[in-house]
Parts: C-alpha cells; structure tokens; sequence
C-alpha cells in the first residue's frame, strides 16, 4: 500500500516479476483486502491466458492500516501494528516469506526492520545501499539516506557491509572501498569524514582512499576504479537523487535540437535508468528489507523483487553476519584507537 502510486504500481509490478522469475517464487500483497483484489482484476482482466496461472502465485495478506508518506515512523509503528508495512515484516519474522519489498514511507521501513528484523550482532544502524551506474562497473553507495548524521564507526561499519554486499552479491573479490568528500587529501572535509580516513586507512579492507564527486559518474578516481563509496545518508540522499536527474535532463536538453536522434541518446541513456536496478537492500539487518523509491514505476517494483530474490538465493545476510562476526574485533579496536 506505500509508493506514490500504490497500490496499481505495485501490483503491476508483482506481476511483472512473476513473468520472469520461474514457478516456484510466489509473491504476497500486503494490504487492504478489497482494494487489492479490485486493482489485482483490473490488471489480470487485460492478460492473456497467463492470468490464471499468475493469479494462483499470488497471495493477499489483509493489512487494514497504511502508515502515510509523511508520518514520523516512530509514530506508524506505535499507532498502527496492522499497517501494511508492520504486517508484511512480520510475515518475515515468522518464517512465511522470505523478504520483504516496499515504495512506501522510508523511515518507517528503516525503523520497522531494525526492531522486527533486528540488527546484525555489532552493528549500532542499519544502511541503505544503492547501485550507482557509472561509464564502468556500477558502484554501491551507502549510506544513501537512511542516516543523515553519522559518528566515523558507523561509518566504519558501513564501509565494512559495503564491501561484504560487494564481494557477496556483485562477486568482486577485495573490492576497493572510497569516501566521499570535497578533495582527494586526507584532510580535506568535514570533522567525522576526516577521522573516518584515518580510520579506514587502518581497518583492514581495501581503501581506495578519499573520492570526489566527480569521481562517481565514471566509478574511478586518478588512482583507479573504485567498488564501493562511503558517505553520510544526507549527502549520500542528495547525490542520489541528483543522480537520477541527470539522464532526464540530458534527454530534455538534446530534444530540442533537432538534428540530434533522440532514440539513440535514450539508448545510451539506458543504464542511468534508476528503474534498472529498483530497490535498495537495507543492509545490516537480518532479513531482506528492500527500500523503493516512493515514485517507483512497476518496473521499478519489478526490479525490486528481484534484488529481493538474489538476496536470499545467494544468502547474503548470512554472509554479511558471517563476515561481519570476523570483523567486529578489528572495527572495535580500530575505533578505540581514534
């Protein structure tokens, strides 16, 4: 029931995924009951002979209450237990699902996991961990906006979940780690991304050093490709969404000229589509809670569903408390020394 355009986006979605993923994934829809089942006719009135199958990999879960866009999230999860999102976590929590997807209100869904699914052993804040497309590899930045103000361990912690989520889920083996700040010398930025330097050069993984945001668009600095940026959810939210309105604007910018094919720009455009990669993990819980963008479109949610079963089938919660666990020596001593 959460996104700007739930819950018709949504559904849409659900189905979507189920076209692609093979027969044994269901989906379950959270929600109000009677809307879900009017959207759900709609959507399945205009498939082919598909519908009937797709249909019997869909169950709905009634979950009267919605927790608005707006609503402070300690607030939904104190007034209202039966809200879609409090209801499907749960389902998680007592092992009837295996992850949970959602475009509705952000904090809510950081806060709801956090107590329902519980942090990894160690770990003060969860992150969230968006997959930036670059002109190379794509990069992983965290935090992307579930913390806007960070102390240098948590931001510790999460170079550490970034290079897990790296090495787990994208197969890069001893990914090189970045901090994002204004210059590329150790003491350019503000006070906690200074010391997060001198921590990071000390923390055992494999520091890239500071990165710019210039650096971001191609995934390299001078020194080389990076895997993984590491910042604060307030710039990481602000980059974010800066990010997403670039490939937009070029598109509007070229229009006008006439001479210029615009479908080929649009194709080359094509990876800076936000909707390619969906959803963002909430790493450092142990389940999978998977963060869309409140504006997501159904491929969006689509996408969404698929990061969620990636996560599972390579069990990366697994691996993140695994290595996590080998970790938190290292990151409490390498924070005890600042």
């Amino acid at each position: 029931m959460g996104g700007d355009f739930a819950p018709k986006a949504t559904i849409a979605g659900a189905l979507l995924a189920l076209q692609e993923l093979d027969a044994a994934h269901t989906v379950q829809l959270v929600g109000q009951t009677s809307v879900i089942e009017a959207q759900l006719a709609s959507a399945l009135s205009g498939e082919h002979s598909g519908a009937a199958a797709a249909r019997r990999r869909i169950e709905i879960v009634e979950a009267p209450d919605v927790i608005g866009m707006s609503e402070k999230p300690t607030a939904g999860l104190r007034k209202k237990p039966k809200s879609s999102m409090i209801v499907g976590l749960k389902l998680q929590v007592d092992g009837k699902s295996d992850a949970f997807v959602s475009a509705g209100n952000t904090g809510a869904q950081m806060a709801s996991s956090a107590m329902l699914l519980k942090l990894q052993p160690g770990l003060t804040r969860p992150a969230i961990a968006t997959v930036f497309p670059t002109t190379g590899n794509p990069v992983i930045v965290l935090d992307s906006g579930a913390n806007v103000d960070c102390s240098t361990k948590e931001l510790l912690q999460f170079a550490w979940l970034g290079a897990v989520y790296a090495e787990c889920i994208f197969g890069r083996p001893n990914p090189s780690i970045g901090l994002l700040s204004i210059g590329e010398e150790p003491e350019k930025g503000n006070a906690v991304v200074k010391e997060a330097h001198v921590l990071f050069r000390k923390a055992g993984f494999n520091f890239h050093g500071n990165i710019e945001g210039r650096d971001l668009p191609v995934g390299a600095s001078d020194r080389g490709p990076f895997d993984v940026v590491i910042c604060d959810g307030f710039v990481g939210n602000v980059v974010l969404k800066f990010y997403e309105a670039v490939a937009p604007m070029i598109l509007r910018v070229l229009s006008d000229h006439p001479n210029i094919n615009a479908e080929d720009v649009r194709a080359a455009l094509k990876g800076f589509d936000a909707t390619n990669y969906g959803g963002a993990p909430l790493l450092g819980v142990r389940g999978v809670s998977i963060i869309c963008h409140g504006n997501s479109p159904p491929r969006s949610i689509k996408n969404a569903i698929k990061v969620a079963v990636r996560a599972v089938e390579t069990r990366m919660n697994e691996q993140i408390g695994r290595k996590l666990e080998a970790a938190e020596p290292q990151i409490n001593a390498v924070a005890e020394s600042a």
